[in-house]
């Protein structure tokens, strides 16, 4: 048996799922004993059998996988609760296997197979989408790329019609629940020592209920890294609006007239306001500086 063909089913074999009962299945993906399959390419040994041998490697394959999951999405684990949450993991890494050299990217698709997947939720579907959708942003920009900042001279030296790039590692999040107060007071739970396992877990159990009896409301998120840390920002909805059109390729001037489209703020104290928030925006290092000596703007 040729190296690749060899580690092709021994992949296969170590990723398929376990039992109810967390052991080896029994019966090969091809339909054929596991223990004969098992013993086509490993040995046994004078302790294990080639199925208990292989079996190991199955088994701390899963067990791995689950934990580091559960470690990803501690906000969601809080949100459905310990029990249903593993059954999720297990259901959503038999229907999405890794397929990445690194475990980092196990949840990457886990938004997009929740929302195909309602009933795992139940009521709490749009509370826990959103949870998702930030436990992986805070992924996605804890080991996002960082492009070189953006200088004052550089803004000052644009015109109206100039684009400005954001750093890929910002994430903007339109939400219904305000999960962003909600995970960070599940980790502040998981993290006093003192507490009993049971304690802690009846305080998030609270804090979930309490999030999930809110009517949900237009909640806007931006999540960043700054020095290596990533932090939450609330966003008002003119923000969020500019700067998500900003992320698309608009020109300033643009992005700026789509934020106000409906907006309550007044005419008059719009200047002000956009002058604050991109002075809050280039001093958190949101925009990359543009290549060359000037940014770029639209063709005359």
């Amino acid at each position: 048996m040729k190296l690749l063909s060899l580690q092709r089913r021994m992949a296969r074999v170590v990723m398929m799922p376990l039992t109810s009962s967390e052991r080896m299945r029994p019966v090969a993906p091809d339909g054929r004993s596991m223990h004969a399959a098992a013993a086509r390419f490993i040995k046994p040994n004078d302790r294990l059998t080639s199925f208990e041998r292989l079996e190991i490697y199955n088994r701390q394959y899963w067990f791995r996988i689950l934990s580091s999951l559960a470690e990803d999405f501690p906000g969601l684990r809080a949100v459905l609760g310990g029990r249903r949450f593993d059954a999720l993991a297990k259901a959503y890494l038999t229907d999405c296997p890794s397929r990445s050299f690194t475990l980092r990217n196990l949840g990457s698709r886990l938004e997009r197979w929740l929302a195909k997947h309602p009933s795992w939720a139940g009521s709490r579907q749009t509370l826990a989408l959103d949870m998702v959708r930030l436990e992986w942003a805070e992924i996605e920009a804890f080991d996002g790329k960082a492009e070189p900042s953006l200088r004052p001279e550089d803004l000052s030296a644009g015109g109206p019609s100039m684009r400005l790039s954001l750093q890929p590692h910002l994430q903007l999040l339109p939400l219904r629940y305000p999960v962003d107060d909600l995970l960070l007071k599940v980790r502040a739970v998981g993290d006093t020592d003192f507490a009993s396992n049971a304690f802690n877990e009846r305080r998030k159990r609270r804090r979930v209920q309490v999030v999930a009896k809110l009517k949900p409301a237009a909640i806007f998120l931006a999540v960043h890294r700054l020095d290596d840390f990533v932090y939450f920002r609330r966003l008002e909805r003119e923000e969020f609006a500019i700067l998500s059109a900003l992320r698309a390729g608009k020109p300033l001037d643009h992005a700026v007239e789509l934020g106000f489209g409906r907006s309550s703020i007044a005419a008059a104290a719009r200047p002000s306001s956009v002058e604050q928030w991109f002075h809050n925006w280039a001093a958190l290092g949101w925009f990359c500086r543009p290549e060359g000596k000037g940014a770029k703007s639209e063709a005359n």
